[in-house]
């Protein structure tokens, strides 16, 4: 008979060739490790059944219903999953707590001959270790922050800096909105999970190499429902900050770009306006609500910046109170300008003894 599975830290992870989690979909789409694949021992039905088996009738039958359950759906995920896996590959199961279901998974997957082991602590001891990373690690880093009121390119110009070999960090990727009321990505896209984005945060913070600058956006602390660690604010607030200066009818062109997707759907586009009520006269509202309707995304988006993004930027500067490192003019946000403001930085950054 195999032994019991070998219990692992989280710093034995690279090790193994397949991150198992055992947990029901459900928990899974919460958050889990990253690249791990989910291949549940009982699914969000069983998982509530089995739970108020628990509580209303005691252990012994919940485990008596549910250990049936967690058998057949382990043999379905091996004769789905692993009929191809050899002889040497080494599979690291976690569930919750790194208990009974990551437990019963991985002794199963060991007397089949697998190298099987499991996460000591489970999700819960990862999601601890994450807390902990999202405070030591931002201060551990060499920030250059890119700012500008909305439309200036920001992003764009941070994909011209990674095409020239800089580290960057793209916060609104990640959380998956641009972190506006309007700031939602197209296709019903949703966010993350607070979870899922300190997960993809700190995953994306142990790849850069402390030695080097890493770019970033100026962000508020919150992007659409997430929030940024106390501890990433505040070491972006201490950052040298470029300050991008565009013309507003190149802003308002790329406004019109990224934005154009919401035009598919004019009631929707002035439902969303309804966010604004009570930052906003009713007489304003009323307008910009008229012409969502209507279609006419140049004259909304020019006053949305003139009268809610721009005063909204200028009010997060003078709190922010830090001038910035250097200025940035942008004539244009074409390609080719981008790229030459992405060497110009890289170069000033240099010249002024930055790294």
């Amino acid at each position: 008979m195999a032994a019991k599975p070998d219990i692992v830290t989280l710093d034995q992870i690279d090790a193994f060739d397949t991150l198992i989690d055992a947990r029901s979909p459900a928990e899974f789409a919460l958050d889990h490790l990253p690249g791990a694949i989910n291949l549940p021992v009982l699914d969000d039905e069983e998982r509530r059944i089995v739970g108020t088996l628990y509580k209303q009738t005691g252990a012994f039958e919940a485990r008596r219903i549910g250990g049936a359950w967690v058998a057949r759906n382990i043999a379905r995920h091996i004769e789905a999953v692993m009929q191809d896996r050899p002889a040497g590959w080494r599979p690291l199961v976690y569930c919750w707590r790194g208990g009974q279901r990551s437990g019963a998974f991985a002794l199963w997957l060991r007397q089949i001959g697998w190298a099987a082991a499991q996460l000591q602590g489970g999700y819960k001891g990862y999601r601890r270790w994450v807390v902990e990373q999202l405070d030591a690690l931002p201060p551990t880093l060499d920030w250059r922050v890119i700012a500008g009121p909305t439309g200036s390119g920001k992003t764009r110009l941070l994909q011209a800096l990674a095409a020239r070999g800089a580290q960057v960090l793209d916060l609104e990727a990640l959380a998956r909105h641009r972190g506006s009321i309007l700031g939602a990505w197209p296709d019903g896209q949703l966010q993350p999970s607070q979870k899922a984005f300190d997960t993809a945060l700190v995953d994306a913070l142990r790849r850069f190499d402390p030695a080097r600058p890493v770019w970033v956006e100026a962000e508020s602390r919150k992007i659409g429902a997430v929030q940024l660690p106390e501890a990433m604010t505040a070491a972006l607030q201490r950052a040298p900050r470029v300050q991008v200066e565009v013309p507003f009818a190149a802003r308002l062109a790329l406004v019109l770009e990224d934005y154009a997707w919401l035009g598919r759907d004019p009631q929707a586009l002035a439902q969303r306006l309804q966010a604004l009520r009570g930052l906003q006269s009713n007489e304003t509202l009323a307008r910009w609500q008229t012409w969502a309707l209507a279609g006419r995304l140049t004259e909304l988006f020019a006053e949305l910046m003139t009268h809610h993004y721009d005063p909204l930027y200028r009010r997060s500067q003078e709190r922010t109170g830090v001038p910035p490192w250097r200025t940035l003019p942008l004539p244009a946000l074409d390609a080719a300008g981008l790229e030459r403001a992405a060497v110009e930085l890289l170069e000033g950054a240099a010249a002024h003894g930055l790294p």
